[in-house]
């Protein structure tokens, strides 16, 4: 049976991140993807690149999820960039109505070509409303920092400090990515479950188009506890899916480049 994975999240107009990326994220590990949209992200090349998110009205939102759930529960879920406190308390309610227990929660805080935060009331709606709900939540060092309260997250550490506070929010689980940031000379991730640490690594790959990498791995973490995976196994197999990704990714146009969300499965190679 095809299992059915959903997202709440923004849409990014450039194809790379957001719902977009978790839609063919779903298709690559052969699940059936749904999306409601909260919020379109786009960007002026006219502008260098400037972004604008345009929220979409939470009654819509809600309207959205009454249509995905018409034919009943879904075997897992994520949310991304959630737009408005409406959006968020409509996200929580069907997860209620629907007793949903296999949930990602990616806390999207800021938007990637923004300084700009989200604003503050939906960063505490999402850690009132959401996190508890969570199965594991997957905060990058940015995000980490807020959540935790523990401001630049720069070592080891530090991440495993912040996996343990934001533990206390409610998530089951909590994956902070370490990224570039870090310094390292490998990719390093924290996986917390609630009792041990685990630390992942990868090869660190030297690339500016790896726009969509956090999207994707919460995306396929997503999928993989839709298809019955460990929630550990989901993050190993999800952190092997976006190191393919990055290492193939690829120049859109002259301000980014994409993860290629096919590469893991060779995906340029079908159809011919």
């Amino acid at each position: 049976m095809i299992k059915k994975v959903l997202t709440v999240a923004g849409s990014d107009s450039s194809g790379g991140a957001g719902l977009q990326a978790d839609l063919k994220t779903f298709q690559e590990y052969g699940t059936f993807g749904f999306s409601a949209v909260t919020s379109i992200v786009t960007m002026d090349p006219d502008e260098g690149w400037s972004h604008t998110v345009t929220p979409i009205e939470p009654t819509l939102v809600e309207k959205q999820l009454k249509t995905i759930f018409a034919g009943g529960k879904l075997d897992a879920m994520k949310t991304g960039m959630l737009g408005t406190v409406g959006a968020i308390e409509a996200t929580r309610q069907t997860i209620d109505t629907y007793n949903m227990d296999q949930i990602v929660i990616d806390p999207v805080i800021a938007c990637k070509g923004t300084s700009e935060l989200l604003q503050p009331e939906n960063v505490a709606a999402m850690t009132r409303l959401l996190l508890p709900k969570a199965t594991i939540t997957t905060p990058n060092l940015v995000e980490a920092g807020i959540l935790s309260e523990l401001g630049d997250l720069t070592s080891i550490d530090q991440m495993k400090q912040a996996a343990k506070k934001i533990s206390l929010l409610g998530p089951k689980q909590v994956v902070v990515k370490g990224g570039h940031r870090l310094g390292l000379d490998k990719a390093v991730d924290v996986y917390y479950d609630g009792q041990t640490f685990n630390i992942l690594e990868s090869e660190l790959i030297a690339t500016d188009y790896n726009h969509g990498a956090g999207c994707t791995f919460a995306a396929a973490i997503t999928a993989g506890l839709a298809k019955g995976l460990t929630v550990k196994k989901a993050v190993v197999l999800a952190k092997a899916f976006v190191n393919a990704a990055i290492q193939q990714g690829l120049k859109i146009n002259p301000y980014l480049g994409h993860v290629w969300h096919g590469a893991y499965n060779h995906a340029e190679d079908r159809m011919q």
